[in-house]
């Protein structure tokens, strides 16, 4: 299955590398190789590091895979209490989540850009244990940054997929209009046409 950037923030796509299309789960993420993969797509990993990595034994890999996928599942269940409760404390997801961080190396930056000065801070990807780690801190800027009201999963009725609504009117339901939107206007129209039948 081709991976969907539906998401609107790197976090949200995360979320999404088990989808359910037709009601079925699909795994986008099964192996070390697929969640280096997924992490280039994502723009979250350059070319030479991801060369550089896959150059390490592959159960290294593999167990970073398992990490992410069970990171994956426990932050869907979060995000949907921080939603419910955004002001809640969510103390034992923080320190959760801050420990995953603190497992990286960082570095800082200062970059010239066409608006100025910026500061960068980025994860030396060193091993494969770095890549749940790069994975937490797109987490981490998730709900730092972002509205929770703004952080949705999607209406239709068997899709599981997130993202960010960032249209103006913040009326967005489905992650996709083409795909789970349509399916709902179509229902709507079958369900309109047996209802004036009967």
């Amino acid at each position: 299955m081709e991976v969907l950037f539906l998401g609107g923030h790197p976090a949200a796509d995360f979320l999404n590398t088990r989808p359910t299309p037709q009601g079925i789960a699909v795994e986008l993420i099964g192996d070390g190789a697929a969640f280096l993969r997924w992490l280039q797509s994502a723009g979250l990993v350059d070319a030479a590091s991801a060369a550089a990595l896959r150059r390490r034994p592959g159960q290294a890999l593999d167990a970073a895979a398992a990490e992410a996928r069970a990171l994956r599942e426990w932050v869907r269940d979060w995000m949907a209490r921080w939603r419910e409760a955004p002001a809640a404390s969510h103390a034992r997801e923080m320190r959760q989540l801050n420990a995953l961080l603190g497992q990286a190396r960082w570095t800082r930056q200062a970059i010239a850009t066409k608006q100025g000065i910026r500061l960068r801070e980025s994860c030396r990807l060193e091993s494969p244990e770095d890549l749940v780690a790069l994975v937490a801190a797109q987490i981490a800027a998730l709900v730092a940054e972002e509205s929770p009201a703004l952080v949705k999963r999607c209406a239709g009725g068997d899709c599981n997929l997130w993202f960010v609504d960032r249209t103006k009117a913040h009326q967005r339901v489905y992650c996709s209009a083409a795909g789970c939107g349509n399916r709902a206007k179509v229902a709507a129209f079958r369900q309109r046409q047996r209802d004036a039948k009967a």
